[in-house]
Parts: C-alpha cells; sequence; structure tokens
C-alpha cells in the first residue's frame, strides 16, 4: 500500500474512533461507511466476513474487526498502529476520571452530581440483557443455560464460574445441535495453526498468574501484576462484547475481591457510555480505581489504566491477528458455528445475573426506579442515544 493511502487509512481511523457511538452495531455502520463505501480499502463481503469471525472469538468484536481491515490493508505493522489510535483516547479519559472521583468522591456536591447515573447505568444493562435475550434465547436449550448460568452466577460469585459455564454452554449446544453428518468436516485445518502460536496465548496467562502468586500480596509490584491476569484472564472469556464485561468485572473487582465500591463502578460504567470509542475502555477505569484504592498515587493509578485496557484487549488482538490468515477454512467448521448458540445463552444468564447484583447495592426509592425505567423505555422505543441520556443524568444531578 502506497504512503499516500495508509495516511488516508490512518485518516479515517481517527474519524472512525472520535465518532463510534453506540456499541457494536452502531460501530459496524461507521465501519461500513469509513473503509468501504467512502474510501474502499476492502469489499463489503470482507468486511461483514471479518466481524462474523469478530462474532466467534472472545473479546472486543469492534476493536477485532477493525484491526482485521487494518490487517488486510496493510498488515501487522498498521493493524498495531490501527489498535494503538483506537484505545487509546478513550482510555486515557477514563483514567482521567477515575483519579478525578477517587480525588472527589468524598465531596457531597460530586456525589449529587453522581446520583442519577447510577439508575441510568442499570436502565442501560437492563436494555443490554433485553435486546440480547430476544435475538439469542430462542429455544428451550438456549433458555436453560440463561437461567443456569444466572443462577450459578449469583450463587458461586467466583470468577472461574464465567470460563467454566462459556465452556460448558459451547459444549452442550454444538453437541446438541451440530448435525451428526456435519460432525467431522475441515479438522484438517487445525493442521494450519502454529502451536507455538497457542503456546504464547496461553502461556502469558499462565506467567502472570504464576508471577501473582509467587510475589508477596504486600509488595508494590503485586497489584499491577495481578490487576494485569486479571483483565487478560476476563478477555479470553468474553463472548458478546461489552455487554458481557459488566457481570464480569463487576463480579470479580466488586463482589470477590472488593477492589472498589459498586458506587464507583456503575459511575464509571455509566460515564463511559457517553463517550465514543471501545466499550472495552471502561476497565482503565477500573484498573486506574483500584491502584488508587490500594494506595497508590497518580503514576500508579496511570499505570492501572494502562494495565487495564491493554490486559482486557490483548487475548482479543492476539487471536485475530493470528486466525485471520486461515478464517476462510474456520468459518466452515459445524461445530464452532453451533457452539455459538450456548455461548450467547450463557451470555445473557452473566446480564441477569449482574443486573440483580448491581441492583442491590443501589439505594432504591422512587425516582431512582423511574429513572432506570425511563433510561430503558428510551433507549427501546426511541432512536436517542446513549450519551445523550448520562450527558442528561448529570446536568440533571448538578442542577437538582
Amino acid at each position: 500500500m502506497s504512503r499516500k493511502r495508509q495516511l488516508l487509512f490512518i485518516r479515517n481511523v481517527f474519524l472512525f474512533t472520535f465518532t463510534a457511538f453506540g456499541g457494536a452495531q452502531a460501530h459496524l455502520a461507521l465501519l461500513l461507511k469509513y473503509f468501504v463505501k467512502n474510501v474502499r480499502f476492502i469489499s463489503e463481503e470482507e468486511l461483514l466476513e471479518l466481524n462474523a469471525l469478530a462474532q466467534i472469538l472472545p473479546g472486543p468484536a469492534s476493536t477485532q474487526t477493525l484491526v482485521g481491515v487494518a490487517y488486510k490493508v496493510g498488515g501487522l505493522k498498521l493493524s498495531i498502529i490501527t489498535f494503538l489510535i483506537w484505545i487509546l483516547p478513550s482510555a486515557a479519559i477514563m483514567t482521567f476520571a477515575a483519579i478525578s472521583f477517587a480525588k472527589l468522591d468524598h465531596k457531597d456536591k460530586f456525589i449529587e452530581i453522581l446520583k442519577y447515573i447510577q439508575p441510568i447505568a442499570l436502565g442501560i444493562v437492563a436494555y443490554g440483557a433485553f435486546n440480547l435475550a430476544k435475538r439469542v434465547l430462542v429455544s428451550q436449550l438456549t433458555i436453560f443455560l440463561a437461567i443456569s448460568a444466572a443462577i450459578v452466577t449469583l450463587v458461586l460469585k467466583n470468577a472461574y464460574v464465567f470460563p467454566l459455564a462459556i465452556l460448558m454452554g459451547g459444549i452442550v449446544s454444538s453437541a446438541i445441535g451440530t448435525p451428526s453428518e456435519e460432525s467431522k468436516i475441515r479438522l484438517n485445518l487445525f493442521s494450519n495453526i502454529n502451536p507455538k502460536k497457542l503456546t504464547y496465548f496461553f502461556g502469558v496467562l499462565l506467567f502472570l498468574a504464576l508471577m501473582g502468586a509467587i510475589i508477596n500480596r504486600t509488595s508494590p509490584f503485586s497489584l499491577p501484576i495481578r490487576l494485569f491476569e486479571n483483565f487478560y484472564r476476563n478477555g479470553i472469556v468474553i463472548f458478546g462484547g461489552g455487554q458481557v464485561l459488566v457481570p464480569l468485572m463487576f463480579t470479580e473487582f466488586v463482589q470477590m475481591k472488593q477492589y472498589l465500591s459498586a458506587s464507583g463502578f456503575l459511575s464509571g460504567f455509566a460515564l463511559q457510555q457517553a463517550l465514543p470509542g471501545p466499550t472495552f475502555s471502561f476497565t482503565s477505569y477500573l484498573g486506574a480505581l483500584s491502584m488508587r484504592n490500594f494506595g497508590f498515587g497518580i503514576t500508579g493509578q496511570i499505570l492501572g489504566g494502562f494495565v487495564g485496557v491493554i490486559g482486557i484487549n490483548l487475548p482479543g488482538l492476539i487471536l485475530v491477528l493470528f486466525i485471520v490468515p486461515f478464517w476462510e477454512d474456520l468459518k466452515k467448521i459445524t461445530h464452532i458455528k453451533y457452539s455459538l448458540t450456548g455461548i450467547n445463552a450463557v451470555s445473557v444468564g452473566f446480564i441477569i445475573a449482574a443486573f440483580i447484583l448491581l441492583l442491590l447495592p443501589v439505594a432504591l426509592n422512587a425516582m431512582a426506579i423511574a429513572i432506570m425505567v425511563v433510561t430503558f423505555l428510551i433507549l427501546n422505543y426511541t432512536r436517542v442515544s446513549t450519551p445523550f441520556i448520562v450527558l442528561a443524568g448529570i446536568l440533571l444531578g448538578y442542577f437538582l
């Protein structure tokens, strides 16, 4: 690709980054606009196939699709540049928001301003759960898997529930849904997989887990390593994008490990909805606030923000760059296609459990319930986008 065309591509990445409101579905329309229609970097069919690949893989779908486009257009170097342009602006803003929240969270006015943000966040989560459930829960099997995942999450409240439930959901739906005559086709695909790449992928996780266990938990080096392991591990098992990010993060960081408070979590999640860019940048906020709550200063909080956004995105980035070369074969494996039904059903269960867990610590009164319901109804029945609702909640808290 010529230098001029490469610069044009990078320019369009910037335009996409600062106009990409509304989550993965809205992002797909903008990807078509900037990379197919305005300037034809790839074909529409190629873009839709990359988006399908992102739906199969764990991790952030919009990020993986965008990086896949960059890889097809300009190879590894351009894909890394694209990834950094896409994630850094919103990650920097969310890290700054965490530092500001940490400095101001004891001031009455700041708490007053944020008091309407929390029920808005609950309304957003309810809307996400409702819409995903409508698309996914279409059979007795999917309903059973969703309810089971929700119950197991609420009862056990353990970080390892998520990968195990996702694995079981995929296995069950694949075993039941895959026609027997198609169950053995295309298995020769795996001869194309470089075992060294898989070793690197899982080796990072095992190394970080080992380091976190060996280093004394009172050491200043321990928490960043443990945080990176937490985010990297969750990045491996997140199917369904930003909607599933919420229950995973809330269960581990608030319920289990108590790195931050429920109010801090909800405030950050709602504020993130007002920003363009990847939903996964919310992890920058979580990392920075977690570091602050354990006594780290500004530098440590910035490190926490960096650890959060890189840790959660790294598995998906690695996977999409590894798999794009043999995607043509991968998409034909029937077992993978049918396993997605169970994986998505389990994801719905996670979101239902998250809504219940998020609801418990919030002081519910008539006003909070009304705001939560109105947020859900606006998102479900109008074209008003999430950022405007969040900004309205901030203004409401400021003036009332």
